[in-house]
């Protein structure tokens, strides 16, 4: 038994991997140690702050030997914001650590036969890749290490940025963000500065009061910009003043919408959204096709990488003119009618009633006639008696949430033994435990990686399955 304490130090650990949260791993005798603010290669003194019985938790205290692979964070607020725990190590470097936490996920949680692992498709743009962000507005502001060490008066505790991780009621307000391009960070100033200047109240998530609650902002490759901001105290002419602000100093601003949120979530799915200017959606295009997004609607974040990783699960899928496809957690619709002109028919799923409205109408938009949606959860829509309505599916894309798919889903996948499936993950651990049991009856023929967010360790992955 390890002798190891909380408020423990631990001198000259080597990191030698990485978990799949991004944390660095060390091992110290016979215990796991989880490392904030090292990267693979560093020699580090640690201070533990977490003890369990196989693993302990701690935080680096000083940097002894720096790994070759670790560069300078690009920014001001890394180490406090917990968006870009990457930011320190290369991106190269971060690219091998995602191929191997798919391999491993497939070799020691699945213990799956499978072939060689396809290289990981890089980002273009390690930064300002996502196409939305959602901002958060908090009356107690977090107080950097800084701001703390040399006792600087901070008069305005008013922030706007994001959740400190961990700390529900705590904002990090956010200077300069490098996972959207502008206009993003020249948007969330300006409401900002307005605010202040207007001396509007921020909210107090405590108390359950305050005038603005939440911003988010989405782009697209087509260059619209919808911006959409929430209130928990009901005062439109003042929503309406800040509104009238950013349409005239934003122009590019083609979707400017807002909403009262009462609720004690910051989800704005079941809320009323109105438009204060410009249309209620924005526009994205692939391959000719024409996808509206609205407020609430899914899109993959990365719109580039999305691309990619739709052009991978069609290539994987090899369809043919005569094949019927399900596409299940079909969110909008996108995967569905992305390859709907390369086969019969496409049956989506999603459990989203909002989504699967902006599918049949993502599918009109563009003209396409051979694809059906239905809403409700997968496990009780996707039934035999569904099946035997709209056909048995030749191939089935599959893209679940991170949880991955019920028994259920499976069972019925299974019993129905299309010629191939497509796995579409963001989650490779979970893919990992639902391939294994699918094993019995596919084999595992392709593998593929995917990063869509570079400067963290997810990875999203895709995997080709073929009826034994």
């Amino acid at each position: 038994m390890s002798k190891i304490k909380k408020n423990f130090e631990l001198q000259g650990l080597e990191i030698v991997d990485t978990s799949t949260d991004g944390k660095a791993i060390a091992k110290h005798e016979n215990l796991v140690v989880f490392i904030e603010g090292a990267v693979p290669g560093d020699v580090v003194d640690v201070m533990v702050h977490r003890k369990k019985n196989s693993y302990a938790e701690a935080k680096v205290t000083k940097i002894v030997t720096p790994s070759k692979n670790r560069i300078q964070p690009k920014c001001e607020h890394f180490g406090t914001c917990g968006g870009c725990k990457w930011q320190s190590l290369d991106y190269q470097t971060q690219l091998c650590f995602k191929q191997k936490y798919v391999t491993d996920a497939f070799t020691r949680i699945g213990k799956l036969t499978y072939g060689d692992v396809t290289p990981i498709v890089a980002n273009k743009e390690p930064y300002f890749y996502r196409n939305k962000l959602e901002f958060s507005f908090s009356n107690k502001k977090w107080l950097t290490n800084e701001e703390i060490k040399n006792g600087i008066e901070v008069p305005n505790k008013n922030a706007l940025g994001f959740h400190i991780p961990g700390l529900f009621d705590k904002i990090l307000d956010i200077n300069n963000c490098y996972l959207q391009a502008e206009p993003s960070n020249s948007i969330r100033l300006a409401i900002r500065d307005y605010a202040f200047k207007h001396n509007f109240t921020f909210f107090d998530i405590r108390s359950k009061a305050g005038f603005l609650r939440t911003v988010i902002i989405r782009t697209t490759s087509t260059k619209e910009v919808m911006v959409v901001l929430s209130m928990f105290e009901n005062n439109e002419e003042d929503m309406k003043a800040l509104c009238l602000h950013l349409k005239e100093k934003f122009p590019q601003i083609t979707s400017l919408q807002y909403a009262h949120n009462p609720k004690g979530n910051d989800t704005i799915q079941d809320l009323d959204i109105k438009t204060f200017s410009g249309k209620d959606h924005i526009t994205e295009v692939m391959e000719g096709l024409k996808f509206d997004i609205s407020a609430k609607s899914f899109y993959q974040t990365n719109s580039e990488q999305a691309y990619e990783l739709y052009k991978i699960a069609r290539d994987f899928a090899q369809l043919k003119k005569t094949d019927v496809v399900y596409d299940l957690y079909t969110g909008t619709g996108t995967i569905a009618n992305f390859i709907a002109r390369h086969c019969k028919k496409v049956t989506g799923i999603e459990y989203v009633e909002a989504a699967v409205k902006d599918a049949f109408k993502n599918s009109e938009n563009n003209g396409i006639k051979n694809t059906f949606f239905a809403a409700g959860d997968i496990k009780d829509i996707f039934t035999y008696e569904f099946v035997n309505t709209h056909g048995n599916p030749d191939v089935i894309i599959t893209d679940p949430p991170r949880a991955g798919m019920s028994p259920e889903v499976i069972t019925v996948m299974m019993n129905l033994k299309p010629s191939r499936i497509v796995y579409v993950s963001c989650n490779p651990s979970t893919q990992a435990r639902d391939l294994a049991l699918m094993e019995h009856l596919y084999t595992i023929e392709k593998v593929q990686p995917v990063d869509m967010f570079p400067q963290t360790a997810h990875v999203e992955n895709v995997a080709l399955l073929t009826l034994k």
